[in-house]
């Protein structure tokens, strides 16, 4: 697949990708103020990453040190120039530039380089382009390419740049762009509507879940941190888990049952990165609500990666923007097995509790990260005595299906059975009950009032 998308002088409802294997790519990167050597040169192995999945092949790279970006080429023209000669020799097909770019300086670079230009924003929104399965997540991936598109609309125009309109000047050249332009719009509305009624729907799932008492734990992390191993290993889903960024776009959801019959839902969401444009953002929020609305997350962190704490910090970012960041987390630091430095797990455990350590390929740890998930979320139930005639091993049975037996005790004919039972399940168990949270006992002879589930006093979950 091309590095980027390519639109036409006519802008179509859903543009796709020209096929041009084998792309050479130029990575340019400026080194500000606000950053350091070492940033630059992990935000450009980033970049290099990031080509390589949409499929091109990186011959070069070059970094200018800037007080500030220039309004109109971005870096300094001489520098452009230097660049622009390297890439002549090398064939390079398109430069991809580490930041954002405006219109004005895609424009005026495409002059120099006399090539594609493209930038981070650009490049992120083609390899979406490439995962996205779903209906949703094409939707969310043409909104964010419109919303790109949008403002560089006169880059496509050039070849009328003669006809400028205005007074006695109006002319094709204006008349298709403003065309192009309310076209887009209208597009980028509908889409926004669509996307509306999805989040809807979501709601509707979420509502569902909660009368079932399922609470949802969202796996969030950086790209390629193992979120999708992990969820494949926990519960089979059979997601796309590859050595590649953003390997997995579309979210999924799948549940698991924990040592204490406690259901759980949990859910795979796209990564995360540096650099993150605010409108990827903004158009995959009916992806990320999913986040924002879960009862836990699970930071899956590559520990032996040298800038895993960049990491966590990118991706706090993003939970911040996207009002997630005081939800209750637990810190999940994944490849321990590659790890070579003795003692850093023992440190990362320390700094960001509650945490576990695990090795998502292996299913390492995993004994440790369910009762970190069983603690986390502690389900509201009730606890209860039972007292079970042994004759009834179906409800005996039952009570082990739904619920968490704490200590059970056979005597004579009966069961005796203390448990934590679930409130839509209070009911069944009814005429079995010696005592609750409440108290009931039972009196030596005597029958208790039959109680229902309003009579229970459901534990208050314990979230960390």
């Amino acid at each position: 697949m091309s590095i980027t998308k390519g639109f036409t002088a006519e802008v179509k409802e859903s543009s796709e990708a020209t096929s041009t294997p084998g792309e050479k790519v130029f990575l340019v990167g400026a080194e500000l103020k606000s950053r350091t050597q070492g940033n630059i040169a992990e935000s450009l192995e980033e970049l290099a990453s990031l080509a390589e999945t949409a499929g091109g092949e990186v011959v070069g790279e070059g970094t200018q040190k800037l007080d500030k970006p220039l309004a109109s080429t971005f870096i300094s023209k001489g520098k452009a120039k230097q660049f622009a000669a390297e890439c002549q020799d090398k064939h390079v097909d398109t430069v991809i530039f580490d930041d954002e770019l405006t219109p004005g300086q895609g424009r005026n670079l495409a002059q120099v380089f006399d090539c594609k230009i493209i930038d981070r924003t650009s490049l992120i929104l083609d390899i979406f382009a490439q995962r996205a399965r779903t209906r949703e997540g094409k939707l969310q991936v043409e909104l964010a390419q419109l919303q790109h598109l949008l403002p560089q609309l006169t880059r496509f125009w050039t070849h009328l740049s003669r006809q400028k309109g205005g007074i006695g000047m109006r002319g094709d050249g204006e008349s298709q762009l403003e065309t192009d332009r309310r076209r887009i719009q209208e597009r980028i509305g509908r889409l926004s509507t669509k996307l509306e009624q999805i989040r809807k729907h979501r709601a509707v799932q979420r509502q569902r879940r909660r009368r079932h008492n399922w609470p949802l734990a969202s796996i969030v992390g950086y790209t390629n941190a193992g979120k999708s191993t992990l969820l494949n290993q926990l519960t089979g889903a059979g997601v796309q888990a590859e050595d590649h960024l953003f390997a997995t776009l579309d979210p999924t959801t799948r549940r698991i049952k924990l040592e204490t019959n406690q259901k759980v839902l949990l859910s795979d969401t796209v990564g995360f990165i540096r650099k993150l444009p605010h409108r990827l953002v903004e158009a995959f929020k009916a992806t990320l609500e999913e986040v924002a609305q879960s009862d836990l997350l699970l930071h899956v962190v590559d520990i032996s990666h040298p800038q895993a704490r960049l990491q966590i910090e990118a991706v706090n970012q993003v939970l911040e923007e996207i009002h997630a960041h005081e939800k209750p987390t637990l810190m999940v630091f994944n490849k321990i097995d590659q790890l070579d430095a003795p003692g850093l797990l023992d440190q990362y455990l320390h700094n960001y509790s509650p945490a576990v350590g695990i090795a998502a390929a292996t299913g390492l740890g995993f004994d440790s990260l369910k009762a970190h998930l069983s603690t986390c979320l502690r389900p509201i139930r009730a606890a209860l005595r039972l007292s079970v005639p042994v004759a009834q091993t179906s409800i005996i049975a039952r009570i082990h299906e739904v619920g968490q037996v704490v200590a059970l005790d056979y005597k004579d004919n009966y069961a005796e059975i203390e448990a934590r039972i679930p409130p839509h399940c209070l009911n069944e168990f009814q005429r079995y009950a010696c005592w609750s949270t409440l108290g009931l006992m039972r009196a030596s002879g005597k029958s208790i009032p039959r109680p229902n589930a309003k009579n229970f006093a459901p534990s208050s979950p314990s979230v960390r």
